[in-house]
C-alpha cells in the first residue's frame, strides 16, 4: 500500500553532517522524495508542530532542541511508508534503538535523537501541513 509520510532530520544530525547519509537510507529502501526543504524552526512553528505534547513535562525541551539550529524536512512516498519509516528510525531513546536504525547508528540520547517521523496518517497530515504550509 503506497502512502506518504514525513520525517525531519533534527539539528543535531544537520550539525554533524548526516543529512546525506540519512536521506540515502530512505532512497535505498525505495522511497521517493516528494518534497524536501531545509528550515529553521522558530518558537511559534515548533510550538505548533509539537502541539500534541504541550501538556507533557518534556515539551519545552522539544521546542528548545528543534529551534537550536537548522533542520531538514522530507515527505517521502512508498509502500507502507509510515510503518517502514518508524522501523527504520528506531526507538525514541537512541541508546535503546537497534543497530542499523538511524537512531541506533547515529543518535546520542533522547532529545538528540537525530530524526523525527510521523507516527500515523493523521500525524503526517497535521505535521506536513505545519512544516510545508
Amino acid at each position: 500500500m503506497s502512502e506518504r509520510t514525513l520525517f525531519i532530520i533534527k539539528p543535531d544530525a544537520v550539525s554533524r553532517g548526516l543529512i546525506g547519509q540519512i536521506i540515502q537510507r530512505f532512497e535505498s529502501k525505495g522511497f521517493t522524495i516528494i518534497n524536501l526543504k531545509m528550515l529553521q524552526f522558530n518558537r511559534e512553528l515548533a510550538t505548533k508542530f509539537y502541539n500534541v505534547h504541550k501538556e507533557k513535562p518534556f515539551f519545552e525541551e522539544l521546542v528548545s532542541f528543534i529551534t537550536s539550529g537548522p533542520a531538514v524536512a522530507a515527505i517521502i512516498e512508498g509502500d507502507h511508508a509510515i510503518d517502514a519509516t518508524r522501523l527504520m528510525i528506531g526507538s525514541t531513546r537512541s541508546y535503546e534503538a537497534q543497530p542499523g536504525s538511524v537512531r541506533g547508528d547515529f543518535g546520542l540520547g533522547i532529545s538528540a535523537n537525530i530524526i523525527h517521523a510521523s507516527d500515523s496518517l493523521e500525524s503526517f497530515k497535521y505535521e506536513s501541513g505545519v512544516v510545508f504550509s
